[in-house]
């Protein structure tokens, strides 16, 4: 009869497992009828307590309900990242106590996610990139904000990649520098420039004089500007009287000379304190002209040019961009180095004033530096890019190269003394010659 009745357990035990229901058997010891009643209410009691055991275990979503094949290794990695079950084990009591327990277990391991992620994170950000190995994942959270770091940085060298700087800043506190309207004066000066430049072919008009002696009074002229210790204003005045009245009146090749003294004598009138008297310029031009003749073409010129005196030279715009440049003494020197070369040769007259001392000063940058250093600052002040500066650069270049041959030498030995740094010794920026051709 016990026999019989085991048989009957698990004929019972079989059948509910084909209903994929987890119960758990009772050891019922008796026999005949009671013992089959008795034995059949304990399985029903069984489940509702096995229920209750899932309940209070906290079951995971993939519940301990099996079939005859047992639970997946599927199912059991995903549920409890264990290794797998063999299917063929049936699911005992003992068997599904263990794997609640396991169960259990993970829990308790994954209640400190965010320590744990906090320390990995941790570790990710202090190891660089390029210790990370080949065959080494790399963190997304740690890639995305590489990216972004990069991102951040191109958008920030695109911004801050060149101010333009407040070359008025410094001198705010200083009334001679007019730091109000210093950007309205010379916005005038290049909006009138043109009233002082001339035809660049006026010396078709003249019929006894040419460019080549338009150079060597010019040269002469330096040199007698130099000997005397003049402004700087007024050299560039006194060619540019030269150029408007050879412009406007016919002149002979002997009164040549004479139109340039009187046009130095008029600039220093004009931008002097002290200014030199009608008997020492016709002392330094060898008693060629009589007192009375000075002030004749003194006279003749103030009236051909309708007393206009008042005009923007090279050397208005020469200092304005100087301070763009942020320029040191050794600059400057080879600025108006090249500018006065400018001066002597007649196919400079196409350019405006603005433009000459714009392309002098990046030239000279080019010659101290090697390297153009055209900023946006130069850019912005002188309103010409260093792509608009290249022919006339060149060409300086020339000058400067030569500047110490033939016969006109007066600016070269001018700049080639002490006091102006010995700036004709420097070598010429010969790079430019082969960019720009």
């Amino acid at each position: 009869m016990g026999s019989e009745i085991r048989m009957d357990q698990e004929n019972m035990i079989a059948s509910d497992e084909n209903n994929v229901a987890l119960m758990k058997p009772t050891n019922a010891q008796g026999g005949g009828e009671m013992g089959g009643r008795k034995f059949g209410m304990e399985i029903r009691h069984n489940r509702r307590a096995l229920g209750v055991i899932n309940q209070n275990l906290g079951a995971h979503p993939c519940p301990f309900v099996v079939t005859k094949r047992g639970l997946s290794e599927t199912t059991i990695g995903v549920c409890n990242n264990n290794p797998p079950v063999p299917s063929h084990r049936p699911i005992t009591r003992k068997f599904a106590a263990q794997i609640a327990t396991s169960q259990q277990h993970y829990h308790e391991e994954t209640k400190k996610p965010k320590i744990a992620a906090e320390e990995e994170f941790t570790v990710w950000e202090d190891v660089p990139l390029h210790e990370v190995g080949k065959d080494q994942a790399v963190p997304m959270a740690l890639e995305q904000a590489e990216h972004e770091k990069s991102h951040m940085e191109v958008e920030m060298e695109d911004i801050f990649e060149e101010t333009i700087v407040d070359i008025d800043s410094g001198d705010e506190k200083n009334p001679l520098a007019v730091v109000d309207y210093v950007g309205d004066i010379y916005a005038y000066y290049k909006k009138v420039e043109h009233c002082s430049c001339v035809s660049p072919d006026y010396m078709a008009q003249q019929f006894d004089i040419n460019e080549r002696m338009r150079a060597i009074l010019i040269d002469w002229l330096i040199e007698v500007h130099h000997k005397f210790e003049l402004r700087e204003e007024t050299l560039f005045l006194t060619v540019n009287l030269i150029d408007r009245f050879l412009e406007k009146q016919s002149v002979v090749r002997k009164k040549l000379q004479l139109v340039g003294l009187v046009a130095m004598l008029l600039a220093c009138k004009y931008e002097e304190v002290s200014v030199p008297v009608v008997d020492d310029l016709v002392f330094i031009s060898d008693k060629a002209y009589t007192r009375k003749e000075v002030l004749e073409m003194e006279s003749l010129m103030l009236n051909t040019l309708q007393f206009n005196m008042s005009i923007p030279t090279p050397y208005v715009f020469m200092k304005r961009f100087l301070k763009a440049a942020q320029s040191d003494k050794k600059l400057e020197l080879m600025s108006f180095f090249l500018i006065e070369l400018c001066l002597v040769e007649y196919e400079m007259l196409k350019f405006p004033p603005s433009f000459l001392a714009a392309a002098a000063i990046y030239s000279a940058q080019c010659t101290l530096y090697g390297v153009s250093q055209w900023s946006k600052t130069c850019e912005w002040h002188t309103g010409y890019t260093e792509h608009q500066l290249l022919e006339s650069s060149r060409k300086m270049v020339g000058f400067h190269q030569k500047a110490a041959t033939g016969k006109l030498t007066g600016v070269h030995r001018k700049y080639n003394t002490s006091k102006y740094g010995y700036a004709a010794k420097c070598e010429a920026a010969s790079f430019l010659l082969v960019q720009t051709q």
